[in-house]
């Protein structure tokens, strides 16, 4: 609960207090009489603002996660749990960095009225909708007392997502893990024979070579890892000429890291200042609503040093994504900075270009125009 005076409310305060005093120094009755009348309209207006409305306000959402488009409604419920009638009051209902004023009518004991409110879902966003706020004033607006009733919700306007089914499955497959170029010396992936050392596993002699060399031999592997699959997201203002491609991007990663924790792959994704939550999908997509361009943020010749920082030691397919301001030289740049063993794929979101994918060994260019586009660049990007 709160008391607010306003500037037309502080300066018939000082009206009042220099008319009384001045006039009287004076002898000028007719500035003491507008220093009474200013002090009785101070008063009349505090007076308006006395008295504790009792409330039960709730703010109920009817979804708190919806995809751009989808229409999002809410409800404000307001009832009287006080044993006297309630006079007339205003609700502040505010909405993201707007808000809504709603008059509650004077309401007897126990009776409830209820507003039904819209909200616009037309872009990607995290929109604040509350705390509920009920407030009590004078007419001319001097006094005004206020009462917090409810707690803020967020509610999450989604990246828009596509399904790309079978489009990763080629570059992600992981149903036998993917071999390294690290040795070990018990694994699936068999890799070559060495000599046995006093200590090794006997499990693993190979006694058929064994026996024809006349010494003992045991089987050496290559460490296979599941895959763990890096997105990436360049959130620095620089690298992008439109908010359109800065979307175009964030709806990409969503899209292959939903894809991702559905298929139950392992998944990292490196967007604004830290990660992003990878627990469930809803929890991703949550996160991606909030995700914003930054003067200062990460730009295409940090992303790949972010694979190396923070990406972790498993990390086998990168996916950094940026908009069309950075060249091809910038981003083989960034390409350097990845672990070496870590499929690459760079992504440049360019609505005004043209499809292009292209392959050299480890890495892969490609130009998203459109993000109906995705499922056929995961397509092309698989190494035949």
């Amino acid at each position: 609960m709160g008391l607010r005076v306003s500037s037309l409310g502080w300066a018939a305060v000082v009206v009042a207090a220099l008319g009384v005093v001045v006039g009287r120094w004076l002898g000028w009755a007719e500035l003491a009489a507008l220093g009474v009348g200013a002090a009785a309209v101070a008063v009349l207006a505090l007076g308006m603002t006395a008295g504790r409305t009792r409330y039960d306000v709730r703010l109920d959402m009817a979804d708190r996660r919806v995809a751009i488009g989808q229409r999002a409604v809410g409800r404000v419920e307001v009832r009287n749990v006080a044993r006297r009638r309630a006079l007339p009051s205003r609700i502040e209902l505010p909405v993201g960095s707007s808000g809504a004023d709603l008059a509650v009518p004077s309401l007897a004991p126990g009776a409830r009225h209820e507003e039904v409110f819209a909200i616009p879902t037309a872009r990607r966003a995290v929109v604040v909708i509350g705390p509920v706020r009920s407030w009590r004033g004078d007419p001319l607006g001097l006094v005004r007392r206020s009462v917090r009733w409810t707690d803020p919700v967020d509610l999450y306007v989604h990246p828009r997502v596509v399904p790309l089914g079978g489009a990763s499955s080629g570059l992600l497959h992981d149903l036998e893990g993917q071999a390294t170029r690290e040795r070990s010396d018990s694994d699936l992936s068999f890799h070559a024979l060495r000599d046995y050392v006093a200590g090794d596993d006997r499990r693993y002699i190979h006694w058929r070579t064994s026996a024809r060399r006349d010494t003992l031999m045991v089987k050496q592997f290559e460490d296979t890892r599941r895959t763990r699959t890096v997105l990436v997201l360049a959130d620095a203002a620089r690298d992008y000429r439109s908010d359109d491609e800065f979307e175009l991007a964030v709806s990409a990663v969503a899209s292959i890291g939903v894809q991702a924790l559905r298929d139950e792959r392992a998944l990292t994704v490196l967007a604004g200042p830290g990660r992003l939550r990878v627990e469930t999908p809803a929890l991703l997509l949550d996160d991606c609503s909030g995700v914003a361009l930054r003067a200062s943020g990460s730009g295409s010749s940090t992303v790949g040093r972010r694979v190396a920082r923070e990406g972790g030691s498993d990390a086998s397919v990168a996916f950094l994504l940026t908009g069309s301001a950075p060249d091809e030289a910038d981003l083989r740049l960034a390409a350097r900075q990845v672990p070496a063993g870590v499929r690459t794929v760079l992504v440049r979101c360019a609505p005004d270009e043209a499809l292009r994918v292209r392959t050299q060994g480890s890495l892969t260019f490609a130009t998203l125009p459109t993000l109906d586009d995705l499922p056929r660049v995961l397509r092309r990007a698989v190494l035949p």
